[in-house]
């Protein structure tokens, strides 16, 4: 019986943990969504224990891919062959959904994104990582304070006659104005879909700014769940919002794309996975400060079992360099050059 070949895409981010599998002809086999919550390193190894479940031990893996605010860390300990940021990763995934697509609207759990494309190609994009007023969060909390499953929260959005206008610049004045509303007596799906407008308006005022922004757009990330926001979304835009068959983990389909490029390019022929019995070893973190200068970087070192397998943080490049020495002998070495004044 033939061994299953596939390519593997991670995209790790504050709130999940998303998994895509690539059979060799680039339909999707298998698609994970895990909350990371607060555990990057036993989430993925989570993961690919549900991975190996599904496909079994002997499966072939010919490349990985990682992407989203942690993929440095999960490149470590999966072995990744690309790695690539959330913007590359989701206009990848979006251009093979649809070759045609000129603007990704993006909403995440902690952040939210807009990507510019003309011709396939990438040519603008902002981010908003400073206010959770345009992020999931700020729906999931407001979904908590009504009472309301956040599943049921676009559905009720939907069924709204009259949305009251809410305040959305600011998470807190939102959340004020929506306790006025109801006091007021304003209908509970009113007052859902202004929370859903607000949010809409945020995000194209802050992410959107000076964006022009034309079709197909595609709507990904976990909010694009939100049929809520997808309507409020075509209102402000006067044109249809596309929510692609697997929105949810685009930047992890684009990183299994990126890893099978990589493959057909034959960039390498081999792969540098590590392989699903990853699941099984020790991974530890651990930071230190290094007192080599004033800078007193603080360095992030990822253990497997007692092997050192990466370091970063540092400006100098001293820790992060491929043969690391024992942190100890460094440190040592530190003192005695401070002490004689001969430290670069």
């Amino acid at each position: 019986m033939p061994v299953s070949k596939y390519f593997l895409g991670v995209d790790v981010g504050s709130v999940s943990t998303n998994i895509v599998l690539l059979y060799e002809d680039g339909t999707i086999a298998q698609t994970m969504y895990l909350r990371t919550q607060g555990r990057p390193m036993q989430t993925i190894q989570e993961g690919m224990r549900e991975l190996r479940a599904c496909i079994g031990s002997a499966a072939e893996i010919k490349g990985v891919g990682t992407t989203g605010s942690a993929r440095q860390l999960a490149a470590t300990l999966l072995g990744a062959d690309v790695v690539k940021n959330e913007i590359t990763a989701h206009a990848v995934a979006a251009s093979r959904m649809n070759a045609k697509v000129q603007t990704i609207l993006e909403i995440g759990g902690q952040d939210s994104k807009i990507i510019i494309l003309r011709n396939g190609v990438v040519v603008d994009f902002a981010m908003n990582t400073v206010c959770a007023a345009g992020t999931g969060s700020f729906l999931d909390q407001q979904a908590s304070r009504l009472g309301i499953p956040i599943e049921e929260f676009g559905v009720l959005a939907l069924k709204a006659q009259h949305p009251v206008r809410i305040a959305g610049r600011c998470s807190v004045f939102a959340e004020s104005d929506m306790i006025h509303k109801q006091q007021l007596g304003h209908p509970l799906p009113d007052i859902i879909a202004g929370l859903c407008q607000a949010m809409v308006r945020n995000y194209l005022n802050n992410v959107g700014k000076n964006k022009e922004i034309l079709g197909p757009v595609f709507f990904q990330g976990g909010v694009a769940a939100n049929p809520g926001i997808r309507q409020a979304f075509e209102e402000e835009l006067g044109q249809e919002v596309i929510v692609p068959e697997h929105f949810s983990v685009m930047g992890a389909l684009g990183a299994a794309f990126l890893a099978q490029e990589r493959f057909l390019n034959k960039k390498s022929p081999t792969t540098n996975f590590r392989g699903l019995k990853m699941a099984e070893s020790h991974f530890k973190a651990r930071s230190f400060d290094c007192k080599g200068c004033s800078n007193h970087c603080e360095v992030v070192e990822i253990r497997q079992e007692d092997k050192v397998l990466t370091r970063w943080g540092d400006r100098c490049g001293k820790w992060s360099v491929a043969d690391v020495e024992p942190i100890e002998i460094a440190e040592v070495r530190d003192q005695q050059n401070l002490a004689s004044g001969s430290h670069k």
